[in-house]
């Protein structure tokens, strides 16, 4: 597959857009942070050179006007003010238009970009008549054509790889915008020229040595050769003075800076590699394949008296664990990049609802399944507009509360076993239980002198089409968005904890799973079926005997350590046929209506359970998440506890209607 430039820039580019809008928000709290003015300046910096080098003339044009601004920033001459940053925003959603475009702009995109330049002349254009703008002589020193003082020189070492040319990379466009930022002086450098005979038209033979004289620093430079620095050999050093490099070759100072070194070397650098996701994800299915062909040759050693045979068996065992898990961290990213997405959600909502709100956020480093991750947007966004819409007051709602005149809204993440924790929490009004309860009753929900707990009344919140809003805002209040949530965190097999007290703020968490490719599994077998219970819902496993059967008078429940606890007796769920052992195992596993069973004939022990899709027909049988191949080729069913509960007692439910 040949390489792509285009598309290599519009993945990085998204990358820099995530940053900008990080940094902006951050320098709109901290307007004096050098280092953040500095970061904004090199994203927009970077977005400009690499925009021109790989064709996109239109983002360079525009990231050049928004860079101008920004060094005009960095140089003290213009101020960091809410209103260009809030311009900035809305530039930096522009440029992610332009670069999502399939064909070219159109006119409602043109004159988006002329309204937005003309906002930002007008701010720049402020700054002058207000006598803190640029004069004449500093406009020029930006530009670098006229003063001249500050200027450092450097000596660059360029030599690309030979089939650069094959991804879309044009030296001489690199060379242009080193030549913007100063004086560039451009040796090319032939003695790896092949004869004709042995010549590819296609590939670059030549490297060039280039003295650059400019008043930018080096990460400026370094980022000229950011899309390329990993198909070349690069070295930049600072010269105090710089003769001609064409009759000089002394060798490289240990100061210059080599961006090919050996990541294994000490001190070398580390070295990431982008791969396609579809690329990630057809490796998982091959690892999945060799972890069944694993397990049934353990299978077939266990009955061998072969010790070589066991041997081996062993042997794979450990390298497909090693590979199972190498694998599986390939496709685990940190949540930052999404968690910081929402503070630009936060940043916007709060000025559209007249709320000042502290958007924290901990724990973005904690890593997840990037097919997880996919699909948590909607839900946490959902979530997010719920607290700022429904859960925080407004300033002055807040004071006559004697509360901090800003509310705090709080998206956290961290590890509890293999499940990852997400949660939304703020110091709000809270939830009302009685007003909860009311609505519910109105809604047929549940009766009217029905008494529920308050655990029970902060779940009816996820019912489709509930809401207790007294009016719809352009947020929320239509009773949609909290069902949705449930539903996905549901389809990812995972579960919703509410918590909250009246005036004092609620708390909203996810318990996910960390993977949905490959996961520890409980197999377990009810007659000649066999299941598959995640072993992360697993929390311990009891007997049960036929005594103890006959003492529950024919209901379903476990002693488990003085405590009653429901069970879920399988082979009656499933209709399988056959008798009871005398003693069943019950598993005891997790849900969000609490503890509960699950009896079984036998348990077999732990399992990698590589889960398969069991398509279309059987797409409605949400009690079951998936299959599983074991050793023998037969096929285990993987269940999905927290919706077998629920279905155990819509069933009982409706069972108990009916007999009224």
């Amino acid at each position: 597959m040949s390489y792509n430039g285009a598309a290599a820039f519009r993945e990085e580019a998204q990358d820099l857009l995530t940053d900008l809008e990080a940094t902006l928000l951050e320098l709109e709290k901290h307007p004096a942070d050098g280092e953040l003015i500095q970061r904004a300046f090199r994203a927009l910096h970077t977005i400009k050179g690499s925009g021109a080098m790989f064709g996109f003339d239109e983002v360079s044009r525009f990231a050049h006007e928004l860079e101008t601004a920004f060094d005009q920033v960095r140089e003290g001459q213009l101020r960091p003010s809410p209103e260009l940053i809030g311009v900035t925003l809305l530039a930096r959603d522009q440029i992610k238009t332009m670069l999502e475009e399939s064909e070219g702009p159109s006119p409602a995109d043109a004159a988006r970009r002329a309204e937005l330049l003309k906002k930002l002349g007008s701010l720049l254009g402020q700054q002058d008549a207000s006598g803190a703008g640029p004069s004449a002589s500093s406009a020029a020193a930006i530009t670098g054509s006229a003063d001249r003082s500050g200027l450092q020189r450097w000596r660059i070492h360029f030599k690309p790889a030979p089939e650069i040319l094959l991804k879309g990379t044009n030296p001489l466009l690199l060379f242009r915008e080193l030549r913007a930022m100063g004086e560039l002086e451009v040796t090319a450098d032939s003695s790896g020229v092949p004869e004709f005979s042995r010549m590819n038209p296609e590939h670059c033979y030549l490297a060039w040595e280039l003295a650059l004289e400019t008043n930018a620093g080096l990460e400026a430079i370094r980022d000229v050769f950011l899309f390329v620095e990993d198909d070349c050999e690069l070295r930049i050093e600072p010269r105090d003075a710089i003769p001609n490099i064409l009759a000089s070759h002394e060798p490289w100072t240990q100061g210059s800076i080599d961006k090919r070194r050996d990541p294994h070397s000490p001190g070398g650098d580390a070295v990431s590699i982008r791969v396609a996701t579809g690329k990630v994800d057809r490796l998982i299915n091959f690892v999945g394949e060799l972890v069944v062909v694993q397990a049934r040759l353990s299978r077939l050693a266990s009955g061998s008296e072969a010790t070589e045979l066991h041997v081996v068996a062993e042997e794979v065992e450990r390298l497909v664990s090693g590979l199972r898990d190498n694998a599986m961290s390939m496709r685990m990213f940190p949540l930052k990049s999404t968690f910081e997405r929402f503070r630009r959600l936060v940043h916007d909502l709060s000025a559209s609802l007249g709320k000042e709100v502290n958007f924290i956020t901990e724990g973005a480093e904690t890593e997840l399944d990037k097919t997880v991750i996919d699909q948590l947007n909607d839900p946490l966004l959902h979530l997010i507009r719920n607290s700022m819409d429904h859960g925080l007051e407004k300033p002055e709602a807040r004071l006559a509360a004697q509360k901090s005149r800003a509310g705090t809204l709080c998206l956290r993440a961290g590890y509890s076993g293999a499940t990852v924790l997400i949660s939304v929490s703020d110091d709000g009004r809270g939830l009302d239980a009685d007003a909860i309860r009311v609505k519910a009753a109105e809604k047929g929900l549940i009766a009217a002198d029905a008494p529920i707990s308050r655990a029970e009344a902060h779940s009816l919140i996820l019912t489709a089409g509930f809401s207790t809003a007294r009016e719809v805002t352009s947020v929320s209040g239509r009773g949609v968005g909290l069902d949705v949530v449930k539903r996905n965190i549901e389809a990812l097999r995972g579960m919703i904890e509410i918590d909250s007290l009246p005036g004092a703020g609620t708390t909203v968490t996810l318990r996910l799973p960390l993977t949905l490719a490959i996961i520890d599994g409980l197999l377990v077998r009810v007659g000649r079926a066999h299941f598959v219970t995640p072993l992360s819902n697993v929390l311990e496993c009891v007997e049960l005997s036929a005594e103890q059967v006959r003492q529950a008078h024919g209901k379903h429940l476990v002693n488990l350590r003085g405590v009653l606890t429901p069970y879920i007796q399988l082979r009656e769920f499933f209709a399988i046929g056959g008798a009871r052992p005398s003693v069943e195992q019950v598993l005891i596993v997790e849900s969000a209506e609490g503890r509960c069973g699950l009896a079984v004939d036998e348990v077999l022990g732990d399992h990698q359970t590589v889960i398969k899709n069991l398509g279309r027909v059987y797409r409605h049988v949400e009690v079951i998440s998936g299959a599983t191949i074991l050793g023998d080729g037969t096929v285990a069913l993987i269940l999905d506890p927290q919706r077998l509960v629920q279905s155990a007692i819509q069933s009982r439910t409706a069972c108990e209607s009916s007999l009224r």
